[in-house]
């Protein structure tokens, strides 16, 4: 079941005036806060290129009463190409402090050349975070690349058994065409539509249990076509939800998203539908 939202097309020359000077003005502020945010995002980048300290959980005795099975699982933060667990400062703050879940961080190497490669170490990395916390399942937050990456260990690799909730954030699931000369890099590669990557994750997955949750910005520049980052698969548990007014960068940022991704996380079962997420979120 997939709920999505997707404007109509509107030729250039049915676009009033007015509305063209608005959407340039919503562009332009949707510009200057994804060069403020690319700014404070170099400063911390040092920051996460390590990666953080594992601390391990203190489990119960074998005899005392497992967790209840309402509890929250474990939350892990993917994020996105040439980057690292530094852009989830704030959203790692705003889910700790509102919803009290066990958060962690994982970088993946920034010489990854394979999405399929990174999404098997996902996988080691979530059978170790489960037997460390003691819960059965964890819900990931994926910016860019790394929801591609969860998606595929979830979709592909049997990892819906971990994973209960992926929420991608501008994430390419259909493929983006964006910067022709990045092709360069074989992981670019697999981000362009019609790769083996993304044509295995067109394939029947009948049996996948995890719920996909994918939020989609209209001023996205790293996505082209913009629907590209919405989750459209006939065998998939997904809600697609629009995001007005910012950029790519800014999706792992912004408070109101973050405000949506708790929202997300707080659904109890997979079946369930995202209250409000049909109409999108207008942020700016």
């Amino acid at each position: 079941m997939t709920i999505t939202r997707v404007l109509p097309f509107r030729p250039p020359c049915l676009i009033s005036p007015a509305r063209l000077a608005g959407l340039s003005m919503a562009l332009l502020k949707a510009t200057a806060l994804e060069v403020a945010i690319l700014a404070g995002h170099l400063l911390l980048y040092p920051s996460g290129i390590v990666q953080e300290r594992r601390i391990a959980a203190e489990l119960p005795p074998s005899d005392a009463p497992r967790l209840p099975s309402e509890s929250r699982p474990p939350v892990v933060l993917l994020h996105g190409f040439i980057d690292n667990r530094s852009v989830f400062v704030l959203l790692r703050r705003s889910l700790a402090q509102h919803g009290g879940q066990h958060v962690e961080s994982l970088n993946y190497s920034p010489l990854t050349c394979d999405i399929r490669t990174a999404a098997e170490l996902l996988g080691r990395h979530i059978e170790e975070i489960c037997e460390r916390t003691g819960h059965h399942q964890v819900d990931i937050v994926g910016h860019s690349l790394g929801g591609l990456i969860a998606r595929y260990y979830a979709q592909r690799l049997g990892g819906d058994a971990r994973v209960r909730t992926l929420v991608t954030l501008g994430t390419p699931h259909e493929g983006t065409r964006v910067v022709p000369l990045a092709d360069a890099h074989p992981i670019v590669r697999q981000m362009r539509p019609g790769s083996d990557v993304i044509e295995e994750l067109r394939e029947p997955a009948p049996e996948c249990r995890t719920r996909f949750v994918s939020f989609w910005s209209d001023l996205d520049q790293l996505m082209a076509p913009l629907e590209t980052a919405c989750v459209n698969h006939p065998d998939l548990i997904a809600q697609n939800v629009r995001v007005s007014g910012i950029g790519h960068l800014a999706l792992p940022v912004h408070p109101a998203v973050a405000a949506g991704i708790r929202q997300a996380l707080d659904l109890p079962s997979p079946g369930a539908p995202a209250t409000g997420a049909e109409n999108g979120l207008t942020v700016a």
